[in-house]
């Protein structure tokens, strides 16, 4: 059975695991104008490090969406444990089973690239309210590769294309969005940090072959440290 990179952050059951971490998630958010009136959509919550933080810290209604069951399973054993009330959904984000005008904010990390672009992004335009907010983390290409080498990378972590910066651009543009902001991060990384490090909620069984996919990802970081970075983009109307 062919496995893939998303498999394996699954089965590890890795909260955080997209760049920045948790620490970039409350740093984006600090800046936002969220309280207990605002409506969150969690999209590719994963295990739910994400949901619960901000269920916790602006007692806000808070719905986290995924796709994988997997995922969701151990993102409702967290929100369980912590006695949060957070709206748990089994869904894709290129066809999101919600209402237009439903949420006040969409958060996105590491999610979009995943997914047909062109279908998940006026997905979340949609379903935004008119002065609503979206923020998504997503990889970008800084500098040219080779086709061979661009291809390696998509198909290890299934993504249809790498994307520039302008790319990513047009697609929000495309959707619908009149405001759009990239910026980079140069939060600085503290390995010490605990509060702020990815979480692991670990399936009892793992097969080797996991650990294999971990590696290659961390292969392809190291390599590709200079080609690949990620940006920060707030789009709203």
């Amino acid at each position: 059975m062919d496995y893939t990179y998303l498999d394996c952050l699954a089965l590890f059951g890795v909260g955080g695991a997209h760049p920045g971490g948790l620490q970039l998630t409350r740093n984006l958010l600090s800046s936002e104008k969220i309280d207990e009136t605002t409506s969150v959509l969690d999209v590719g919550c994963g295990t739910g490090q994400t949901s619960s933080y901000i269920a916790e810290q602006y007692k806000c209604k808070v719905t986290a969406l995924d796709c994988n069951k997997l995922m969701l399973d151990k993102a409702k054993q967290r929100f369980s444990s912590l006695h949060l009330p957070i709206e748990v959904k089994q869904g894709s984000s290129e066809d999101l089973p919600f209402d237009e005008a439903s949420f006040d904010m969409i958060l996105s990390e590491s999610v979009i690239s995943f997914t047909d672009v062109s279908l998940t992004i006026p997905e979340m335009k949609r379903v935004l309210k008119p002065k609503g907010v979206l923020l998504a983390i997503e990889m970008v290409l800084e500098k040219s590769i080779s086709e061979e080498e661009s291809e390696k990378i998509s198909n290890f972590y299934g993504f249809s294309q790498l994307r520039t910066e302008s790319e990513w651009y047009n697609y929000f543009q495309k959707a619908g969005f009149k405001q759009i902001s990239a910026k980079k991060s140069n939060l600085p990384f503290d390995k010490n940090d605990v509060q702020n490090a990815p979480d692991f909620s670990l399936s009892e069984k793992i097969d080797d072959e996991f650990y294999d996919i971990f590696a290659e990802h961390e292969h392809l970081t190291k390599v590709y440290k200079d080609a690949l970075g990620f940006r920060v983009f707030r789009c709203c109307e």
